[in-house]
This record gives structure tokens, C-alpha cells and sequence, in this order.
């Protein structure tokens, strides 16, 4: 009877096994999804740019770059850590305030985008200039039910959602990985996308390339939070019945 039983077990755990693979396996299908891989990030407000202008002249070059500061240090890992004290904010009009040339409009933009307007200002002040941009605050948040949430830096301002989850330690057992939100700001919009990692079709996704700003956010089941909210009541119920035991016997003394 005891191996009947036993017998009946192991049966059950494999027929759930087999039931919940696809709750937890990536790009399941079988058509082939090819991913565009020409991604750039477009500036925005609140990015946070440090700029170099190079060239032939060096004395000329003074006035159009900010001069190194001791105190000036950027996170060049991950994980969020100092940030740069020097640079141009970009406000809520898209612009920034460039020395001698004053207000430009780079929101919208591309890096090189950004970089070529800025070059052909600075020809009539400096000859053959070359203009290098990067965006020193390009972080990324990831919350809910993954193994270490957070908020991380990102030093080479591209990222997949893939890597992003991959540097948090990959989602917990009880993720759902069929509904995942990323919360995205386009043109002072909050706009909300929901990702099916199980699918290949996500390869294909507007959110698959992260852009600076994003926040995921992973839901956890119905398992997790059922359980969640047992271990609440259950300590609950402890702990009144300690007061009530303590009660007692402070009356009964």
C-alpha cells in the first residue's frame, strides 16, 4: 500500500512537471525570429550628458569643454554607485545650454544625431571639430519577483531586457514570465508594455532594447503570493496567542 502510494506521488510531481514546463521555458515556437540589432538610444529629458569637443586647436577647445574635476567620478559597473558631477542636463524642452553657442535642442535625438548638430554650430568657431557624447546616467530598475531587484547603471547604454534580468540574477521559480510590465516614458508619456518571455515574438518587442529611464516589473503567482499571505495570518495568529498566553498569566499570578 505505502509503494502504491509512493508510486502515485512521483506520478503526480512528473505529470505537473510536464504541465508547467511551458510556465517557465524561454522563446518557446518553432518559427525562427530574427532581432534588428541596429538599436540607438534617443535623448530625452533628464539625461545626463558629458560631451568633449576635440580638434586642432587646443587653446580654442578650452572654452567649448568643461575642465575635469578631482571630485568628478563615474560609475563605470553595473550596479548604481557615484555619478558623474559634471555635465549638461537635458530640461523638459529637450534642450541644453552649450557654452558660446547657448540653447540646443537634442531631445529626440540619437548620440550621433545629437553630436553632428553640435558639430556643424561649433564650425563657425572652430575648424574640423570632432564632437563625442555619452549619456552618464543611462540606468535601468527592475522590480518584483527576481532574485536581487534594483536599480542598475548601465556603462555601455545598450541593454536587452535578457541582459538586465541576467545581472539581477535571472526571475525567481515563481515569476510569471508571461506578463512582464516595462514602464517606458515617450514624449512625456507613461507608456506600459507587456512582455511574454515564453514567446519568441518577444525578440521582435519595441522593449526587447531597454531605453534609459525603463522599469520592469515582475509580478510573482498566485502560488507565491497565496503562500505569502499564510505566512502573514499564520505569524498573526501566533503572535496574539503569545499576548494571550502572556495575558494569562499575568492575571493568574
Amino acid at each position: 500500500m505505502k509503494i502504491t502510494k509512493l508510486t502515485l506521488l512521483i506520478t503526480l510531481i512528473l505529470i505537473t512537471s510536464c504541465a508547467s514546463r511551458k510556465e517557465f521555458v524561454y522563446f518557446q515556437g518553432e518559427k525562427e525570429i530574427k532581432t534588428n540589432t541596429n538599436f540607438e538610444p534617443k535623448l530625452g529629458q533628464d539625461d545626463f550628458l558629458n560631451i568633449i569637443i576635440f580638434g586642432c586647436d587646443e587653446e580654442s577647445l578650452k572654452i567649448f569643454n568643461i575642465p575635469p574635476s578631482a571630485t568628478n567620478s563615474t560609475n563605470r559597473g553595473y550596479y548604481v554607485g557615484a555619478s558623474a558631477t559634471q555635465g549638461y542636463l537635458i530640461n523638459e524642452k529637450g534642450e541644453i545650454d552649450f557654452p558660446v553657442i547657448g540653447k540646443i535642442v537634442v531631445g529626440g535625438l540619437t548620440r550621433d544625431e545629437a553630436a553632428d548638430l553640435i558639430k556643424s554650430k561649433l564650425n563657425v568657431y572652430l575648424k574640423d571639430p570632432k564632437v563625442n557624447i555619452q549619456i552618464q546616467n543611462f540606468k535601468i530598475t527592475i522590480l518584483g519577483d527576481v532574485k536581487n531587484p534594483g536599480t542598475i547603471q548601465v556603462p555601455n547604454e545598450r541593454i536587452t531586457l535578457l541582459e538586465a534580468i541576467g545581472i539581477v540574477g535571472d526571475l525567481n521559480i515563481t515569476a510569471k514570465r508571461k506578463n512582464i510590465l516595462v514602464l517606458r516614458t515617450e514624449k512625456g508619456k507613461n507608456i506600459e508594455y507587456r512582455v511574454d518571455l515564453t514567446n519568441k515574438d518577444f525578440l521582435n518587442s519595441p522593449v526587447f532594447y531597454l531605453n534609459q529611464n525603463d522599469v520592469i516589473f515582475v509580478e510573482a503567482n498566485k502560488t507565491k503570493i497565496n503562500s505569502s499571505n499564510v505566512s502573514a495570518s499564520s505569524s498573526m495568529v501566533v503572535a496574539i496567542a503569545s499576548l494571550l498566553i502572556t495575558t494569562i498569566n499575568v492575571l493568574t499570578k
